[in-house]
């Protein structure tokens, strides 16, 4: 079964398909958070991407399905340990990483719909500041 999510970037609006049979677990913990909303910022050390700094919230899942070199349009969760928990949006090239060094983050969700936007939607980020983030389902 595929299940979607709209992803809401400032004006940018994205579809998502949580990779289920992938990351099970992280699916099933983010799912009851949503509607979740949040700031993204640019992120200092991972390249083309966006993050949501979570500090100490413990997400309560492990890792799976985690890798250190998003691709275009994956949407990883990094349940913490090395550094603080958070989301990393990788809009390009991005290698996820920290003041701490490489990180692996659970690839949990893909974006479908929207890749276009994409780049546009990191500038935005990048020279324009903070931006909100909305995760709602379809």
């Amino acid at each position: 079964m595929v299940e979607l999510l709209k992803v809401s970037v400032g004006p940018f609006v994205f579809t998502a398909r949580f990779e289920l049979e992938k990351a099970p677990e992280t699916c099933r913990i983010f799912k009851t958070f949503l509607p979740f909303t949040n700031q993204t910022i640019h992120s200092r050390w991972s390249g083309e991407a966006v993050w949501v700094p979570l500090g100490d919230f413990q997400f309560g899942a492990g890792f799976e399905n985690h890798t250190c070199h998003p691709s275009r349009g994956d949407i990883l969760l990094y349940p913490g340990g090395h550094s603080e928990t958070e989301l990393l949006f990788a809009y390009g090239s991005s290698s996820f990483a920290s003041k701490m060094g490489s990180l692996a983050g659970n690839h949990f969700l893909t974006v479908v719909e929207g890749r276009e936007q994409l780049e546009e939607m990191g500038r935005r980020v990048l020279w324009r500041g903070a931006q909100p983030i909305r995760f709602e389902a379809l």
